[in-house]
């Protein structure tokens, strides 16, 4: 597990850490770095990877030496089930707040997030009263996330390095799945092969990104990990009226979706669209049984609002639609069957607004991976 923290003044990357409040057996060192942005300098940013770690059990820890501060986290199980949260286009307003308190409420082993954290958009403290935002809940549970079209605060002339903040306080394990780079990556938990891919990264078929991909989908072992899921930003799918005819969603398809077609991707998030919709399993533009499930999940509760405008009428590869802020869960049952169900801020966090039982093709004997 890499724990990451922030302080303002010099301190040792060193997290203690044990099984019981008080009490810490271990310890580890890590790294600190900063960056600067026109006229911001960031705090110390610590990074320490703390283990081997025992599969679903609660760790207590303090981030750095002497701290009276202690926090405790859980390590996702080693098989099923295992439980994702899965949220987009977070933000950081009231209706945040309220998709982070259901999300609290879910007890999830995980949570995926396919872009637009902070919404700082070029305002460096605002990356900060962010990461206090979710400290509460990112602080126990293991957040993997992947970058938004709001993380890449270019500005040409000034400051031509994209990524800077995101990649400086949000660095996510990518040297483990053979990636040259934060921006897209791959990991397995529980019998999950979970792939981070980058919407605002090259992505064509002599890019950096594509050529990982495709040796990442060659070494997948369904013995292994039975299921496969793919997050992006900009969804290839969408019904929306939002964000229609962009590159980062056309082009991206037209270079990718026939590597996960075949690889029997199960299902992929994507954000960018304040608003929720599932897709049929779908491919090409067209209802296909191997192909995977198609979510858009940005509706975590950015200062932009809702898109609450849609095409009409209904295409018949989109099976549920609808705009409102909430949070997704998906429970991975076994290596078979899982159940995704979506919560609406407006309802008790029990409650599921649109569900579905999914089966991995993995088990289906009609969807063979090809090579």
């Amino acid at each position: 597990m890499r724990i990451s923290w922030i302080t303002e003044a010099p301190t040792p990357a060193t997290v203690q850490y044990g099984t019981s409040p008080g009490k810490y057996e271990f310890s580890a060192d890590g790294t600190t770095s900063s960056y600067s942005y026109l006229t911001y300098d960031s705090g110390e940013i610590h990074d320490t990877v703390i283990g081997p770690l025992k599969p679903n059990s609660l760790y207590y820890y303090r981030c750095g030496v002497d701290s009276t501060r202690e926090f405790s986290f859980k390590t996702p199980p080693a098989q099923f089930p295992v439980k994702f949260a899965v949220v987009g286009d977070l933000g950081q307003t009231g209706w945040t707040q309220s998709t982070l308190r259901h999300i609290a409420e879910s007890n999830y082993d995980m949570l995926l997030l396919p872009g637009d954290l902070s919404y700082a958009d070029l305002n460096q403290p605002l990356w900060d009263s962010f990461g206090r935002l979710v400290e509460p809940l990112a602080s126990q549970r293991p957040w993997m996330v992947t970058q938004g079209n709001h993380e890449i605060e270019k500005i040409p002339l000034i400051h031509s390095e994209p990524f800077t903040a995101y990649n400086a306080r949000w660095r996510m394990p990518f040297e483990q799945s053979g990636s040259g780079s934060n921006l897209f990556y791959s990991f397995d938990v529980a019998g999950v092969h979970v792939i981070m891919l980058g919407s605002y990264t090259d992505f064509d078929p002599n890019s950096a990104q594509f050529k990982w991909l495709v040796a990442d989908l060659r070494k997948i072992d369904r013995n292994k990990t039975p299921w496969t899921v793919v997050l992006i930003h900009a969804p290839w799918y969408n019904s929306n009226t939002a964000h229609q005819g962009e590159k980062e969603s056309i082009d991206m398809k037209a270079s990718m979706e026939g590597l996960l077609y075949r690889a029997r991707v199960d299902v992929v998030f994507a954000g960018h669209v304040h608003a929720y919709e599932r897709f049929t399993r779908v491919y090409n533009g067209k209802t296909d049984n191997c192909g995977p499930v198609h979510i858009t999940i940005g509706d975590g509760g950015n200062r932009e609002g809702l898109a609450s405008k849609y095409i009409n009428p209904k295409p018949n590869i989109s099976i549920f639609r609808e705009a409102s802020f909430g949070h997704g869960q998906l429970a991975v049952v076994n290596a078979t069957h899982a159940l995704w169900t979506w919560h609406r801020n407006d309802d008790d966090a029990a409650v599921s607004s649109d569900s579905v039982w999914l089966r991995s093709l993995s088990s289906d004997t009609a969807c063979k991976v090809k090579t």
